[in-house]
């Protein structure tokens, strides 16, 4: 059986991707940051589905933590699936804050840093050891660093994001020599608990993302989950470096 990490998926738009890779057949490595529940739901959800899946904590804003996550992986493949290799990589985990430009701390700067680039940037080249060839991985970008979806308040989390966009074709480059492809998906306004549970929050902001968003209303998380699961499958084999929105047509 394949084995798909997925990291921040106790909810939202990783929640959707351990989904719908499970009901591929994939088995899934998940993880959650504070949502503990969140992710023993994932995990029973997907044992529903009658696949296999394990929840492991991790911080991507730490990666002091990194070499012990390494650990309890290796750990979670020989005991679930009696291996000592994975297939597939989703960069999920993150956060979003809206902070103007003048009011963007340094603390905040640092912890968008931490959380969107250097996580992925060092989980990855820990976990790369352990990836089978042919493997491939799926870094969550974001449209707020694209022209089509920028938005005012977004400066530091899409400098960040738009980094990622860059890692990802290095990525490419760097790991095709063992088969290994590496793409992004850059998502716009979904309704997932980022930010906070914005859209529960304010739902009165909705129906103006609707309306510039061409295929007129807000995405869901399974509008990017599977797009993730199509590109990490056989129906992606002949694609890697691109970063992909997946926004419905916002600003079109």
């Amino acid at each position: 059986m394949e084995v798909a990490i997925v990291t921040g998926a106790s909810s939202g738009i990783g929640q959707s991707a351990a989904l719908q890779l499970a009901k591929r057949g994939t088995g899934v490595i998940l993880t959650y940051g504070t949502n503990r529940q969140g992710a023993l739901d994932t995990v029973a959800a997907i044992e529903e589905l009658g696949g296999a899946a394990v929840a492991l904590p991790l911080d991507v804003g730490r990666s002091g933590g990194f070499p012990a996550f390494r650990d309890s992986v290796v750990t979670a493949l020989r005991e679930t699936w009696q291996r000592d290799t994975f297939d597939y990589l989703v960069n999920n985990a993150g956060f979003a804050q809206m902070a103007m430009f003048e009011d963007t701390t340094e603390e905040l700067f640092d912890k968008f840093a931490r959380v969107l680039l250097k996580g992925p940037y060092f989980l990855t080249q820990r976990l790369l050891p352990l990836m089978e060839d042919g493997g491939a991985i799926v870094n969550t970008t974001s449209n707020s660093a694209m022209e089509s979806g920028m938005e005012e308040g977004y400066s530091a989390y899409a400098s960040m994001k738009g980094g990622l966009m860059v890692l990802t074709r290095y990525m490419a480059k760097e790991f095709s020599k063992r088969g290994i492809r590496v793409n992004a998906i850059a998502p716009g306004a979904t309704r997932t608990r980022l930010a906070d549970d914005a859209f529960e929050r304010f739902p009165e902001v909705i129906p103006a993302i609707a309306a510039k968003t061409a295929l007129g209303r807000v995405g869901e998380p399974d509008d990017i989950g599977m797009v993730i699961a199509t590109l990490l499958s056989e129906e992606g084999r002949w694609i890697t470096a691109q970063n992909i929105e997946v926004a419905g047509g916002y600003n079109l």
